[in-house]
């Protein structure tokens, strides 16, 4: 696996895991009640655009969903 392959925007692993985005994206920073839930090594906001890892996917939301 090429290493950019474990690499996506929030927007684009929402979409793989058919997740809605603000779940994603809550998933990084966190809200109200609750911390971020991804790790420093799992997530990073690029230019204003949330970076995740497969990784970090998988042990949040699970395998992705085979198409």
């Amino acid at each position: 696996m090429n290493a950019l392959d474990d690499i996506m925007t929030a927007k684009e692993a929402a979409e793989r895991w058919g997740l809605a985005p603000i779940t994603v994206r809550q998933a990084c920073t966190g809200y109200k009640k609750a911390p971020p839930r991804f790790t420093d090594a799992e997530a990073r906001k690029s230019a204003g655009t949330w970076l995740v890892t497969h990784a970090g996917m998988e042990r949040l939301f699970g395998p992705e969903p085979q198409k």
